[in-house]
Parts: C-alpha cells; sequence; structure tokens
C-alpha cells in the first residue's frame, strides 16, 4: 500500500443533526438502518437521544457530549435532537454507505416496490431542503409503524430490505475488496514479517491529513461535513 490507510477501512464524517420538527413533533433525523456496515456515534456537543429498534425491541440511549454508541447492520436508528446535538460518525466498510447500504424505514408499499422507492429516497439537484423533510416524514411514518407493528412487522421490512440492496452487493464487494480487505492483508503481511524480526515496514512510515470538507452536505440524520480519507 502507498501511505497509511485510515484506521480499519472506516470512514469518519462530522455530522449536525438536523433541528427541524418531524411530523411527530421530535427534531432530528431520518430513521433507517444499514444493511451491511457498522456505526458509532461520538458525541461531540449538545444533547439528544437515539431511537432504535431491532428484534429486541425499541430502545431509548441518551446522547450527550462524550456519549459514544454504536449499531449493527439491520438496528433501525433515529437521531433525535434536544438541542444544538453535533456528532462524529465512524462507519465500517468505507465506501459501502455511500454506495446505498442504508435503506430507510418508509411504509410497506414503499420499501416493497423499488421504483417507488429510489423516488422517495433520492433528493433532487439544488437546494433539496423541502425534499429532505419529506422523505424523513415519510421514513418518520414507517417507523411508527414498525415500532407499534412488533417482530413480525420489522421481519417484512428486513426482506424488503434486502430485496432493495441486493442487486448491489457485486459492486459493494468491490469496494469492500480494495479497502477493508486490503487493510486486512496489510496487517497480515506486517505481522508475517513482524514474527520473521523484519520490520522494514517501519522505514516507510508516513502521515496523511484529510480536511473536513467545507461544503455541508444532506444526510439522512442531518448536515455532513464528511472527510476523503480514502485518498
Amino acid at each position: 500500500m502507498s501511505g497509511p490507510t485510515f484506521p480499519g477501512g472506516t470512514s469518519v464524517t462530522r455530522l449536525s443533526v438536523y433541528s427541524g420538527q418531524c411530523a411527530d413533533g421530535l427534531a432530528g433525523g431520518t430513521p433507517h438502518l444499514h444493511t451491511a456496515s457498522t456505526e458509532a456515534y461520538v458525541v461531540t456537543g449538545g444533547s439528544g437521544v437515539l431511537h432504535t429498534l431491532d428484534m429486541s425491541g425499541f430502545r431509548e440511549t441518551p446522547l450527550r457530549a462524550g456519549s459514544a454508541v454504536w449499531f449493527s447492520p439491520g438496528v433501525v436508528h433515529r437521531a433525535v435532537n434536544h438541542g444544538g446535538l453535533e456528532v462524529v460518525v465512524v462507519m465500517s466498510n468505507a465506501g459501502l454507505p455511500e454506495a446505498g447500504d442504508a435503506v430507510m424505514t418508509f411504509p410497506p408499499e414503499v420499501v416493497a416496490d423499488p421504483v417507488r422507492y429510489r423516488a422517495a429516497a433520492t433528493l433532487p439537484d439544488g437546494d433539496p431542503e423541502e425534499a429532505v423533510r419529506r422523505r424523513r416524514d415519510l421514513a418518520v411514518e414507517g417507523f411508527q409503524q414498525l415500532v407499534s407493528g412488533g417482530g413480525a412487522t420489522l421481519l417484512r421490512f428486513y426482506d424488503h430490505a434486502t430485496a432493495l440492496v441486493r442487486p448491489s452487493v457485486e459492486r459493494w464487494r468491490e469496494l469492500w475488496t480494495g479497502t477493508v480487505a486490503a487493510d486486512t492483508r496489510h496487517t497480515d503481511a506486517i505481522l508475517e514479517a513482524l514474527a520473521r524480526g523484519d520490520g522494514s515496514h517501519l522505514r516507510v512510515a508516513g502521515v496523511r491529513e484529510s480536511p473536513q470538507s467545507t461544503r455541508a452536505g444532506w444526510g439522512m440524520c442531518g448536515r455532513l461535513h464528511t472527510h476523503d480519507v480514502r485518498g
């Protein structure tokens, strides 16, 4: 590998959670899950709560400066902003979330139809603020149905989410092979070398830097400032 890679094939993003009120009266982001990647929140400012749903049920986790919480693929999650909530998001499998790893909790008639799902999920060019609100409110509606519907309802959502992302898996595998898998192979080679008493890799050590982007993107949970950690 040419130069150090970001640790573990992860990605890092600075997130300002949306403060606008949702259809249910709460402020915050769009409920969704990731189908292949684990996500971590490291809270740097403000306060709020993380709403999650999995087969063990609904849960609320307080978020305050200094909190760190992470959740695996399949955990439906929603960041609720009680005021000034700022988070550093660390994602496994750098590149996969950006390639469509996430599925939003739209009502079942939408997630069951790939054409309707794409239409509801896609933001227009330019200033998409109103479209972001509509997308979020539709996902909140579906999230409420999941919470009240029990395990069978969540299992059906999992089936729909799997069907939605299935056509993308081969492209994801190519991304993963060049990031996480490559990083793992690199570490394996280093351990093999150290076991032989070979520390030559230490002579080519280096430093990389990635300033955060100056332009804030429209994410599912809030405004995003990304770091290009893949070079």
